[in-house]
């Protein structure tokens, strides 16, 4: 039985937190100003909001997580990793809308919740103990508010205008005696990564209140997104400090791979003659050496007469991967002793689904759909024949192995 996305994630426990309910509500406009639909547009393969739901899902500090928004589209990814959805009002959907009356609004139709912990969906690089920590300061620590901070070390100045003829003044620091960055502790701002309050406090108009406290984390995993600019180094930093679930591998030592759908774009060109011709994308090509170098070995699917040149370029083990192919594949795993965590799969179609639900690494190219695209854990932004298998390379092994392998092991 292949399992949605939404099925495989672990289930939110019925009462982690005792008597009290404790829901996570991650608020996703569909109107987003910066970046249309943000929230879930495709950040290292993963919608943005997939980050943050599976690393609330994963912590098992809530009764229940939701997703408010007034799109239909983001209503269906949030199903589909997991959460419920709470379909907000027109009139908590405005661009003038607070985040604190969206939260009240849900208070009122979920009057089970005790505490709310809103979870920003910009927020990439959350993890499950980051939530587990900060909840247990409200369950059983006995505050009332909780919020996320970060230690910035920045000099602030006064903001004047040219017409006021005013100089400016230093708003945290002597100038004559500047301070080391050693020498000086820094100042904790929000990072907006998550808000936790009681519903008595939100109910009385405010999100910070009561006895509050903050939660400190360090800045590596400090990342908003609000400009399209902030895209690329927000995927650099959710490849090196995201999490990725509990069912992580360690190491791939086998990289299973399509010919057709995945090293080719499926055209085929006939010459004068009658023969058939298909291209290969050289950067593909590299990402199958670059591999191979680092002592993981590749296996191409036999599927077109292709096969055996690439093979003979690239000294990729050619396989013969008849229906059921989980069946084909767990025969080569037991011939090399391996498990699923240390087998990466690349597929596009059918046939592949349960190749890809098991590995522990699996990718799929951008022109994909259908069921390989649910139980892939990762879409390329590459389409087949133009890259795809590099970017796998570079976006997903490429830190299993090497000094990235070691720092996500021992983290």
């Amino acid at each position: 039985t292949v399992l949605t996305l939404c099925e495989r994630v672990n289930p939110i426990n019925s009462c982690p937190s005792g008597s009290r309910h404790v829901a996570a509500v991650i608020l996703a406009r569909g109107g987003s100003k910066g970046i249309p639909l943000k929230n879930i547009k495709l950040l290292a393969g993963i919608p943005l909001i997939g980050w943050v739901i599976r690393a609330a899902i994963d912590s098992d500090v809530f009764d229940s997580l939701w997703v408010s928004t007034d799109h239909d589209e983001i209503e269906r990814v949030a199903k589909k990793w997991g959460a419920k959805v709470h379909r907000r009002s027109a009139e908590v959907s405005k661009d003038t809308t607070s985040s604190l009356e969206t939260i009240q609004e849900f208070c009122r139709m979920n009057p089970e919740v005790d505490i709310i912990c809103n979870i920003q969906a910009t927020s990439p690089c959350l993890h499950p103990h980051h939530l587990i920590q900060a909840v247990e300061m409200v369950t059983k620590q006995g505050y009332d508010s909780v919020f996320s901070v970060v230690r910035r070390h920045h000099f602030r100045w006064q903001e004047v205008t040219r017409e006021e003829g005013t100089d400016t003044k230093a708003l945290n620091l002597n100038p004559a005696k500047r301070p080391h960055h050693q020498d000086w502790a820094g100042e904790l701002c929000e990072n907006g990564s998550f808000y936790i309050a009681t519903k008595k406090l939100i109910d009385e108009g405010v999100l910070q209140g009561g006895k509050m406290a903050y939660f400190e984390m360090p800045a590596e995993y400090s990342i908003d997104i609000d400009i399209d600019i902030d895209w690329p180094v927000a995927e650099q930093r959710v490849l090196r400090f995201g999490y990725f679930g509990k069912d992580k591998p360690e190491l791939v030592r086998l990289l299973l791979c399509n010919v057709l759908g995945c090293l080719t774009d499926w055209q085929i060109s006939l010459s004068a003659s009658g023969d058939e011709r298909v291209s290969v994308n050289s950067r593909d090509l590299d990402g199958i050496t670059m591999l191979q170098r680092e002592g993981t070995e590749v296996g191409i699917n036999r599927g077109h007469t292709l096969t055996d040149k690439l093979s003979q370029q690239t000294g990729c083990v050619v396989m013969s991967l008849n229906e059921p192919k989980q069946v084909e594949v767990e025969k080569l795993m037991k011939e090399k002793r391996l498990e699923w965590k240390e087998v990466a799969y690349i597929g596009n179609d059918a046939t592949d689904v349960d190749c890809l639900s098991l590995a522990g690494l699996s990718a799929v190219p951008l022109d994909t759909s259908g069921m390989a695209l649910i139980a892939a854990k990762y879409q390329c932004q590459s389409t087949a024949g133009h890259g795809a298998v590099r970017e796998n390379f570079e976006e997903n092994i490429g830190l299993k192995i090497g000094w990235s392998y070691k720092f996500i092991k021992h983290r």
